[in-house]
């Protein structure tokens, strides 16, 4: 008998000693009662010696039997010993996880280092987008949206928290600890036109609103205009989310304070919440999170 037939014949020899059954050792191994009779046979044939002693009862192993079944068990418990040792983990697949970029460079990303130290078995995969989401098309599995748009009524959407607003800008351009907007260049973002306006509860949606001059000027991103607003080029009006890390950090000031907008932050997917752990834990966190960052009374 070749190595490779004996390690082969090993195979069913070691199933039918460990469970005392050749039937057993068929139903482990997923083939026939008669497969296994075979294999034993010729690993004794091979071998010179009986191995199992064949009762109308059952089989038992013969002296030689439970000789070569030890020897082998030990080998066997090596070998998954060593397989166990070069196999490499299965990784999850990451969430991947749909988000404005404004709100991903200035909010999520920071605070990512929390949730990998608290759910490292969720990794996540961030894509940088707004607006209505192709979850099938780009592979997306959830995505961080503000209400500002109608999305498919399949989707599952869960509440995270309230949006809120407010004008900010570098801590220079306080006159006398108070800001006046007249005097100031007012910042606005083409991807949210009305913010300056839902600030002030007036305006159509549009964007427009008696802000008191003409003194303006209009950035393609949030990220941008905050920037600009850092660099003391005027009032942008910014989210407490995206404004956040800067006024934490003393880049900028909200002196006028945030206020609601009328909109919310939900987190979306194609499937329930319920039936992927991954979901709910990114929501949870999220709601914490994001309740952390909130304006207090």
């Amino acid at each position: 008998m070749t190595r490779r037939a004996a390690l082969g014949s090993l195979r069913f020899f070691e199933a039918a000693a460990r469970l005392g059954s050749f039937v057993q050792a068929a139903d482990e191994l997923h083939v026939t009662h008669g497969a296994v009779s075979r294999q034993i046979r010729l690993l004794e044939t091979s071998l010179g010696t009986a191995l199992f002693e064949r009762r109308n009862r059952g089989v038992f192993l013969t002296a030689p039997g439970a000789q070569l079944r030890d020897a082998v068990g030990q080998v066997f418990e090596r070998l998954d010993a060593a397989l166990d040792a070069v196999r490499q983990p299965v990784r999850p697949a990451p969430l991947v996880v749909s988000c404005e970029p404004t709100i991903a460079m200035k909010w999520l990303i920071p605070r990512l280092g929390d949730f990998y130290q608290r759910h490292p078995e969720v990794p996540l995969h961030l894509f940088a987008s707004g607006g209505p989401v192709a979850f099938q098309r780009d592979a997306v599995d959830v995505a961080l949206r503000r209400n500002d748009f109608a999305w498919d009524a399949v989707l599952h959407a869960e509440k995270v928290c309230d949006e809120w607003i407010a004008p900010v800008c570098a801590p220079a351009l306080l006159g006398q600890g108070q800001l006046d907007l007249s005097a100031q260049r007012l910042l606005h973002t083409a991807s949210r036109p009305a913010a300056w306006a839902h600030w002030r509860g007036a305006g159509t949606d549009d964007g427009s609103s008696s802000l008191g001059h003409g003194n303006s000027q209009t950035y393609e991103h949030f990220y941008l205009s905050l920037q600009a607003a850092c660099a003391g080029l005027g009032v942008a009006i910014g989210s407490v989310f995206m404004a956040r890390e800067d006024i934490d950090s003393g880049r900028l000031v909200a002196p006028l304070g945030f206020r609601r907008d009328g909109s919310g932050y939900f987190l979306l997917s194609p499937l329930p919440f319920d039936g992927d752990a991954r979901r709910t834990t990114l929501l949870h966190w999220l709601r914490e999170q994001m309740g952390q960052a909130l304006p207090r009374p």
